[in-house]
Formats: structure tokens, sequence, C-alpha cells
């Protein structure tokens, strides 16, 4: 024990307190031989890695490997081999550094080329609904009334040749109308063709409502329009059909001051008693309409086998159209 009173004992400094950090030997050895191998040069030697060698993941091993070999080396062996070593550590930060913004670089040319690879992606899936849009607006065009927007004469020729081409020669149970309209020219000619193309839209709507969503009317032209029926039963059908477009037409129109009557005269073959084919369908149709024309029966059916080749759907509708009810 210290005795307090005697003044030439001399009173012990208290111990001091290192706070440099210490690295464990074994430790730091254990956990730096790998990237030393890799990453930081033997003494004397060219470093070995280029900076492209080092990968991404290996950047937090790096900056612990030199942090612990600085440390390391504090106050540690001679001036000459600490230069040594720092100078190793120096080489590795540099080489860190390089391959830190070789891949910081790179990154940003990877997120440049992503970007423009989705912006050329989002452009050209615009142009291609654009490309899509405008090949079905022009095939709309193409295939369709520019004035009533039915379908036109191509159109119709198309859906017949596919109707004949899907339905088995005992199933085609089908109908081609032919309707054309009876005093539209004068009504033309009189009222100019801003009050013909208006009576042409009306009767066009009046057609389409009086048949079904799967029947195909169309116009052929002019004043010349056409049906495809599907499905139809018989000649008892057509006719109360034939009988229901003649009242739609012939009811009266009123554009602007005028208060206008058009009569429509109805052709009428059947698949396949009248044709096998479009061109004789639509032929036989139109053979049965110039015969209801002449007679002003309103509609008549195609019959090859009478010597007339057609036959009327009922009287000259002299009393009005339900004369051919």
């Amino acid at each position: 024990m210290l005795n307090p009173t005697d003044s030439s004992q001399e009173v012990a400094s208290p111990p001091t307190v290192d706070t440099a950090p210490r690295v464990d030997a074994a430790a730091f050895d254990a956990g730096i031989d790998r990237q030393e191998r890799r990453v930081l040069p033997q003494p004397q030697r060219a470093l070995p890695v280029v900076a492209s060698e080092v990968a991404m993941r290996d950047w937090d091993d790096l900056f612990d490997a030199v942090t612990a070999r600085l440390t390391a080396m504090a106050g540690e062996g001679p001036a000459l081999e600490i230069q040594a070593r720092m100078l190793e550590c120096t080489a590795a930060m540099d080489q860190l550094h390089a391959s830190l913004t070789h891949e910081r670089v790179r990154s940003h040319q990877v997120e440049f080329d992503l970007f423009d690879a989705r912006t050329a992606l989002a452009q050209a899936r615009v142009e291609l609904v654009g490309t899509r849009s405008d090949a079905q607006r022009s095939r709309r065009l193409a295939l369709h009334d520019e004035l009533t927007s039915l379908p036109n004469r191509s159109f119709f020729d198309e859906w017949l040749e596919h109707a004949l081409v899907q339905a088995e020669p005992h199933q085609r149970c089908f109908a081609v109308l032919y309707l054309d309209l009876d005093g539209f020219k004068p009504i033309n000619d009189t009222h100019g063709h801003d009050v013909g193309d208006e009576l042409l839209r009306i009767v066009a709507s009046r057609l389409t409502r009086a048949v079904r969503a799967e029947d195909v009317f169309s116009r052929l032209g002019g004043d010349e329009f056409a049906c495809l029926l599907s499905n139809l039963p018989g000649r008892e059908q057509l006719s109360h059909l034939a009988c229901k477009l003649f009242d739609a037409v012939s009811a009266p129109v009123k554009i602007g001051p005028h208060e206008l009557t058009v009569r429509p005269s109805i052709g009428i073959a059947m698949c396949p008693d009248d044709g096998a084919s479009a061109g004789a369908l639509l032929g036989n149709a139109d053979a049965a309409m110039h015969h209801a024309k002449r007679q002003r029966s309103g509609y008549a059916f195609f019959d090859q086998h009478a010597s007339s080749q057609v036959r009327r759907g009922a009287d000259p509708g002299l009393s009005g159209p339900n004369s051919l009810a």
C-alpha cells in the first residue's frame, strides 16, 4: 500500500488507454488474404488486377481490407516497409476508384440504352396501332358506301361468296333480295342531289331496321340495294319480309319543305334452287326485280321453270302496299 504521508514515494501514473483500433492478427490475415491475392499487390510487384476485373460486389470487401491494412500498419515495422505498404494501399485505392468510375459510366450507359429501347418500343407500339387503325379504316372505306355507310357491292359479293363456301350444299338455306327505288330519278332531278342523297340515307336506315342483325343489306350503287338473308324457312316468310320492306320504304319522307314518296321493286332468288353461285343468285334476283318493276307488283320470286322465268309475288299493287300481304 502507498503511504499517503510519505512524499518520497512516487505515485504511479494511471495506465495509458490506447485509443487506436486494434485488429486481431489472425482475423486480419483471414479477412484480407483473399483481397490481397486478388487486389492488393505483393511488395515489389505490379498490381495484377485491372479495374474492369473488380466486380461491383467486391467493393465493400476492398474498402474493409484496405482500411484494416492501413490500421495494422500504423506504428509497425521499419519506415521503408510501411512506405511500401502505404504505396500498395494507395495503388489499390486508385484501382478501386478507377473501377467505380468505370462501373458508374457503364451503369449510366445501360440506363440510357434501356431508356432508348423503351422509347423505341413505345413508338413502335404507337406506330403499329396507327398502322392497324389506318389499315382498318382503309378497308372499311374500301368496303362501305360513303353516302349511306352500308356495305358496298364489293363487300356484298365477298360476303355472298363466303356464305356459299362455308355452307354445305344441303345447308345453303338463304336468299338474295335485289331492290330498286321506283321514282327516285325524278325526285333527284327535280329537287337536287342533296335531297336525293338524304332520301337514300333515310331508305338505307329503314331497310337495315326492317331486317335481322345477321342479315346483310348493301347499297350496290345509285338507287339499287341488295340483301343476303340467312336461315329463312321458305317463300311464305320471304313474302312477309318483302311486304315489310315495301311498307317501310314506301312511307312518306319529309326532307326540308318536301314530302316525298318512293316505292321499291324487290326481286328474290333462293339458294340453291335459283343458283349455286354468287353471280347466278344476284343476277336472278335482279331479273326478278325487273319483272316486279314491269308488273308493278312490289316484289317477285325468280322461277326458272316458268316460261317467263319469273313469277309475280302478288297482283299489281294498284291499291297500295298492303295488297302484297
